[in-house]
């Protein structure tokens, strides 16, 4: 489970857009705002790429569809391994020589 998220989606997208339409320097929104200037950095970097404007990063879509993708894929991994292990356990039972009743 990921870790809660310090600042609220509504500020984060306010912080963005201040920064966007006021021209003024990051620091300085992130200090009026009360926010780290390196986490708004980031959120300004974000919205640029989901944007189109940068392709240096992946777009927030493009994340959350790689980490749905590594869960998937830890999963089968897991999956793979249950079925493995299950067709050893029956392979030695059909190995074992059976005996006939004795009547």
């Amino acid at each position: 489970m990921a870790a809660p998220r310090k600042y609220p989606d509504e500020l984060r997208e306010r912080a963005v857009r201040l920064v966007a339409e006021s021209g003024r320097p990051i620091a300085h929104v992130a200090r009026d705002l009360g926010v780290h200037h390196e986490a708004l950095r980031n959120w300004v970097r974000q919205a640029e790429a989901d944007r189109g404007e940068r392709t240096d990063r992946p777009t927030t879509a493009e994340q959350q569809e790689l980490a749905a993708l590594r869960k998937e894929v830890a999963e089968l991994r897991r999956a793979n391994e249950i079925l493995k292990a299950a067709s050893v356990y029956f392979a030695k039972e059909l190995d074992q020589p059976r005996t006939r009743p004795t009547r």
